[in-house]
């Protein structure tokens, strides 16, 4: 049987917005609100933030969530997912 990932691409460097993902919405930094809401897809069996970012990933284990560091050299959130994928 497989298991289901779902992946978040979270970026710090925005060209339009720098640091779009940490921008606090009321309590929470963005990139919570996400999660929250992916989290409650009954079929992901594990949910990750990806990163490259070191403020994006203390962020996101401030909350509890599993971070993963990717490489800096992406182009798209495609990309980053690619790279958690394998």
């Amino acid at each position: 049987m497989s298991s289901v990932l779902g992946v978040i691409p979270a970026r710090y460097g925005s060209t339009r917005f720098p640091g779009k993902v940490l921008a606090k919405i009321g309590n929470w930094p963005m990139v919570r609100y996400v999660y929250e809401a992916a989290k409650q897809c009954k079929t992901l069996d594990r949910l990750v933030i990806a990163t490259d970012d070191e403020r994006v990933r203390d962020a996101v284990q401030e909350f509890g969530a599993e971070c993963l560091m990717t490489q800096d050299t992406h182009k798209s959130g495609t990309d980053r997912l690619a790279e958690v994928a394998d």
